[in-house]
């Protein structure tokens, strides 16, 4: 299935997907494609995929993308290619994407399962942009930009399917793993349930 994580920026979200990933192999990452200028500590091609403006339009024109965003006078966007690689080789794969990519993901698979991930307090929200902002060079401008459209991406909780407050980072991810587990139980997803009943009344 495909697993969506989203939140205010801030909010922990990346910190969150890192982890799910170390524990919980049968996931793999979507690997978006960026026009942003890679962080100090960024992987081209593990952490995202940095290309130009102009080939990321292309991409949009040659209809690569599963979906794509403008965050932050950024792009962001999902390779078809790339999902379907992952769920052919029967990975879960998950997507760490704002609200915007959410809903197009949405209109185009019923596969899904959509996370929202909530801040403690909206202080903390500006501590963390803050350190951020020392690791990785961010201006104080883009910290003001992300505040100001804090409470609009806040308001978007109600499109997910389930909503966990980030306030204990050990919490939240033991709460985001029983989801998961739970999701996977769903009958609609357990595909070899057919053969299964069929071996027990046979």
């Amino acid at each position: 299935m495909l697993i969506i994580i989203s939140s205010p920026s801030g909010a922990g979200k990346t910190s969150l997907c890192k982890k799910l990933l170390e524990i919980d192999k049968t996931i793999k990452p979507s690997i978006s494609v960026t026009t942003r200028e890679p962080r100090k500590n960024e992987i081209n091609g593990e952490d995202y995929i940095f290309v130009t403006k102009n080939d990321f339009n292309l991409k949009i024109e040659s209809n690569e993308f599963l979906e794509y965003a403008t965050v932050f006078n950024n792009k962001y966007g999902t390779l078809i290619s790339s999902t379907n690689l992952l769920l052919n080789k029967k990975f879960d794969v998950l997507f760490d994407i704002d609200w915007q990519g959410t809903q197009q993901l949405s209109q185009n698979n019923d596969n899904i399962l959509t996370i929202f991930i909530l801040p403690p307090n909206k202080q903390e929200i500006e501590k963390r942009l803050r350190e951020r902002e020392s690791k990785n060079s961010e201006n104080t401008d883009i910290i003001k930009e992300r505040m100001s459209k804090f409470e609009d991406e806040l308001s978007h909780w109600k499109e997910y399917d389930y909503v966990v407050t980030n306030d204990n980072f050990d919490k939240c991810i033991s709460e985001i793993i029983d989801i998961i587990s739970a999701e996977r139980k769903k009958r609609s997803r357990q595909t070899s349930l057919f053969d299964t009943i069929r071996d027990l009344t046979s």
